[in-house]
């Protein structure tokens, strides 16, 4: 296996290895009337879409709904309508692709064209001023609408007009590649003193590098841009813990992990299998995540910002199980309501990476789960009965991914309801995520199960957490004992708080948590 930072050995598996399509262009008809076949009511329902969609008018995007998330605040003017642009793409360019009766070109057409005649890729909450020509912003949507046009480019450039193919070059060129070899400015591309990466890092340096594989036609700078972030995402795959663990919950594995598969596996058909993103036994624990974060059928754990109820992308489990042998990963696929993200590159691996021989049948999680690194327990009286008592606990810091003040937070579910709760993900504002995100309840650990020592809530910052007393998992009972102390000021006036939750092993089970604090100063309250 060759190096996956050197550029050198990159440049030279980009040249050694057969050139041939990830996914076959429109004019692979055998192809793609296979897909057709598999699932004709899937692939009607798509042709439905786009009839619908070649009728309507493009959303527009004028400047004054770009600047209202810096007047108000509010992100969804704006986001809807250019949501509503990829969604067009998708099901003009997969309809044509189905249908290769040239009908749904022209629309898929203009589409293309006014994504390439935006001023900015970026989001509004990203840029939040008009955009400024000479100093593109590399973001998340900047990145994924690359990809989404070179894979476009991919399936349908020799049928779309040829001014677009060089437009989509150009436009790639310009707002990617020579600001990402060229600037070092995008607080997502390597850690540094002053920020931490976390999903963007993985979905920024898939979009662009991604886009590169179709596009870059020089195998020397191609080599350069794989090999830059082949060296970033290591950054991002350092904030796993040990067990392949991440804070920011299952929501954001699907979403930064996602586009690190669509990544790995765009190298590894580039260059031949000879440069592996997906190489180790980290990236398996990584890989095996959803399976170890299950409260109940179609909920999670969802410390941080995360939905409790959320949808994975059934293409990346299966393409995940088959490539690293994790079939529970095919089984859950099955669970899953539909594809999991309405973007175009996902949806062209749905009709791709789907596995019809996956077992079928509910996935059944292990009894007990710990992710060492970020202290999360998860506790199952009876994995095979969905109604069951489920405990899920953590320590952690308040430092963490999409943090919100939640030391020693619990999960208590039962008849796949959570009787204990965590409030999950707030609504994305300014105000989220600016010098306010404490304010909102769900992120102040108020708004969580944790203790309030002499009326004091816990603090922000990874200097403020817990250690791990005792963890155990046997036939009587799975416990986690913390010390909290850690994670509260001065004005708690602690000498120690120790927290122990249990989910005892009986003909019953049951969930026990005991609190008990020591003062510093004399008396207190807890």
């Amino acid at each position: 296996m060759l190096s996956r930072y050197n550029a050198i050995d990159i440049e030279h598996a980009l040249r050694s290895a057969a050139a041939s399509p990830p996914f076959p262009p429109a004019a692979d008809r055998a192809a793609w009337q296979a897909v057709r076949d598999g699932d004709p009511e899937r692939a009607a329902a798509i042709i439905a879409r786009a009839e619908q969609d070649a009728r309507s008018p493009i959303p527009a995007l004028p400047a004054t709904l770009y600047l209202e998330f810096r007047r108000t605040g509010q992100r969804e003017g704006h986001e809807q309508p250019r949501n509503r642009r990829w969604e067009m793409l998708g099901n003009l360019a997969l309809a044509e692709c189905l249908e290769y009766q040239g009908r749904f070109l022209d629309p898929l057409l203009d589409v293309a064209w006014a994504f390439c005649e935006e001023s900015s890729w970026a989001l509004p909450a990203v840029q939040h001023d008009l955009t400024d020509m000479a100093q593109p912003i590399i973001e998340l949507t900047t990145a994924m609408t690359a990809l989404q046009l070179a894979e476009l480019d991919l399936l349908l450039g020799a049928e779309l007009d040829a001014a677009l193919g060089a437009r989509i070059r150009y436009e790639v060129e310009r707002r990617c590649l020579t600001p990402y070899l060229m600037r070092h400015d995008f607080w997502w591309l390597y850690n540094s003193h002053e920020r931490t990466v976390n999903n963007w890092t993985a979905v920024c340096n898939a979009g662009v590098a991604g886009a590169a594989l179709y596009l870059e036609p020089d195998p020397a700078r191609l080599a350069e841009i794989v090999a830059r972030a082949a060296r970033s995402l290591d950054d991002y795959l350092a904030t796993f813990d040990p067990d392949g663990g991440s804070s920011e919950g299952p929501g954001y594995w699907s979403y930064g992990f996602g586009f690190y598969t669509i990544l790995a596996h765009l190298v590894a058909h580039r260059t031949g299998g000879q440069v592996d993103f997906l190489a180790g036994y980290h990236l398996r624990e990584i890989a095996a995540y959803p399976l170890r974060t299950i409260l109940s059928p179609g909920r999670y754990v969802n410390f941080s910002d995360c939905d409790q109820n959320i949808a994975y992308v059934p293409a990346q489990l299966h393409y995940l199980a088959q490539r690293l042998a994790l079939p529970g990963l095919a089984t859950l696929a099955g669970d899953q309501p539909g594809p999991g993200r309405s973007d175009f590159a996902w949806r062209l691996r749905d009709l791709f990476w789907r596995s019809p021989s996956a077992a079928a049948g509910r996935f059944v999680p292990a009894r007990h789960d710990w992710f060492s690194g970020m202290q999360w327990m998860i506790a199952r009286a009876d994995p095979g009965d969905p109604a069951a008592l489920t405990l899920a606990a953590k320590g952690g810091h308040n430092g963490e991914m999409h943090n919100q003040n939640d030391v020693g937070a619990i999960i208590v579910q039962v008849n796949g309801e959570s009787v204990i709760a965590d409030p999950g993900r707030g609504r994305y504002t300014r105000a989220y995520f600016g010098p306010e995100r404490y304010d909102h309840i769900v992120n102040a650990s108020a708004g969580h199960s944790v203790p309030v020592p002499n009326g004091q809530a816990q603090l922000t910052g990874k200097d403020y957490g817990a250690a791990v007393l005792e963890h155990r998992a046997d036939d009587e009972a799975d416990v986690l004992a913390l010390e909290l102390r850690g994670a509260y000021g001065p004005a708690a006036d602690l000498q120690s708080l120790r927290r122990v939750v249990t989910l005892h092993r009986e003909a019953q089970p049951w969930v026990e948590l005991v609190d008990s604090a020591r003062f510093a100063s004399g008396p207190g309250q807890l």
